[in-house]
């Protein structure tokens, strides 16, 4: 059993003022300065710091990661002098993919390290597209020893890249006759991607791979000052050849990459190579191609919104990557090959959710931007000035920030591990016996109803 594994954090706070999303606008001027006055009873502190923070006579408290909504001070205050909205200005963060509540999770974990938590329930809906149509089965949170982070039974997030035989052989004296492959053994299922549309500074990639060593993990890289690092995987496009002394390299894919692994194994023989393509229907022939081939692992991605555009139709990374996972399945060699998939994935969920659709482990990019306050307002694409000076972040505090997000989201996945009654996150590989598909309850259950109704009709 390998020795429990700890994140590190500490408190980063933020170097710019985070856009708070909920907001009590104070009218102070009737202010009768009673003693009963509901702010010095704030379940979560809001007003403490009042006088520093608000120097005008109408303000908002949007202090993000205190105000939860409840709205105690509002229905409180004898004076009806405090009344609650959302702050516009949060409301206009993000797209519909990382949306505002997204980017500010992140930035509460970054900051902390801890699990966000809100007071004022789950207000929104338990059905959505993407990701949110899959459930997770959490009905073993009842058993109080596997209750993630607080139990006493060890979860392990530890997961394997590399090749693994189907079966062993043995000779007649007993020993090994089967070629077993090296494997990489990592702590957490995450590695760190490229980033997917922004241009980062050698300052910022170099604090992504300090982050990624204190983590024990790895992260993709294609900056030629930064392969030496050890926590690099260099990135090699077709005209590259492979570095010296790596043991784990990802090569885009190219009719030759076989031949060009080859030749790189023949130098360095305990070389780990990735191969990276895109996901969806048509690539699947391609990536059991591969693996007949002796490829180590498969970068298979979505784009950074999670999106698969599969010949004509739009399909979300969940569902593509279900779909690889069992063409792999059905041809009997889901062991001989690692899957790492990435695109979109934004939450410490995501990460359980694509792990149960088939991936071994993910790959994350956006996330980490915002980890360093990025707002995910595109002003980076269009040559406009980043509101939060990316570019200027000092390495120590932006190595923090993502060490941070990273142990919170840890403590997820061993909250959510212990809730499924999973104790091996190797053991949560495609197993959708933990989840529920909207999409497939729906065509299910009420499918034949419809189909039905549909056949009555075209029969009147």
């Amino acid at each position: 059993m390998p020795a429990k594994y700890h994140i590190h954090t500490r408190p980063a706070p933020p170097r710019f003022k985070p856009v708070g999303k909920y907001a009590i606008i104070d009218w102070r001027e009737d202010c009768s300065a009673c003693h009963n006055c509901v702010k010095r009873e704030c379940a979560y502190s809001v007003y403490n710091d009042e006088r520093d923070r608000l120097l005008q006579s109408v303000d908002y408290v949007d202090y993000l990661y205190e105000c939860k909504g409840c709205l105690c001070c509002v229905q409180s205050c004898t004076k009806g002098l405090l009344s609650w909205q959302v702050n516009p200005q949060y409301l206009a963060l993000g797209d519909e993919v990382w949306t505002a509540d997204i980017i500010s999770s992140t930035w509460y974990q970054s900051e902390t390290g801890a699990i966000p938590v809100s007071g004022a329930g789950y207000p929104g809906p338990f059905r959505g597209p993407g990701f949110d149509s899959i459930l997770t089965d959490m009905s073993e949170i009842v058993r109080p020893t596997r209750d993630g982070i607080h139990g006493r039974e060890y979860i392990s997030t530890q997961v394997d890249i590399g090749r693994k035989p189907m079966r062993l052989s043995f000779n007649p004296d007993g020993s090994l006759a089967t070629d077993v492959s090296p494997v990489i053994e990592i702590p957490l299922p995450i590695i760190f991607n490229l980033m997917p549309w922004h241009e980062l500074s050698l300052n910022v990639s170099r604090s992504i791979m300090d982050a990624a060593n204190e983590l024990a993990t790895y992260a993709i890289s294609d900056e030629p000052e930064l392969l030496g690092h050890s926590a690099a995987v260099p990135h090699l496009t077709d005209r590259q050849p492979a570095p010296a002394g790596r043991t784990l390299i990802e090569f885009v894919d190219t009719p030759d990459v076989a031949e060009r692994i080859a030749r790189a194994k023949t130098a360095e023989p305990n070389l780990l190579a990735i191969v990276k393509l895109p996901l969806g229907s048509a690539s699947i022939q391609r990536a059991l191609q591969l693996a007949r081939q002796g490829i180590d692992a498969l970068h298979c991605y979505a784009d950074w919104r999670g999106i698969v555009q599969d010949g004509g139709e739009r399909k979300h990374i969940t569902e593509a990557v279900r779909e690889l996972h069992l063409a792999f399945v059905g041809e009997g060699i889901r062991d001989e090959i690692t899957l790492i998939a990435s695109g979109g994935i934004s939450m410490a969920e995501h990460v359980v959710k694509t792990i149960l659709c088939g991936a071994d482990l993910v790959a994350v990019d956006v996330p980490l931007m915002i980890a360093l306050e990025c707002r995910v307002c595109m002003n980076c694409t269009e040559g406009l000035k980043c509101p939060v000076k990316f570019e200027e972040i000092d390495t120590d505090y932006a190595v923090q920030r993502i060490v941070n997000l990273m142990g919170a989201w840890h403590s997820q996945l061993l909250e959510m591990m212990g809730a499924m009654g999973i104790r091996e996150a190797r053991r949560l590989r495609g197993e959708v016996g933990r989840a529920m598909f909207f999409d497939d309850l729906e065509r299910e259950c009420f499918g034949p109803i419809f189909g039905q109704r549909k056949a009555s009709a075209e029969v009147r």
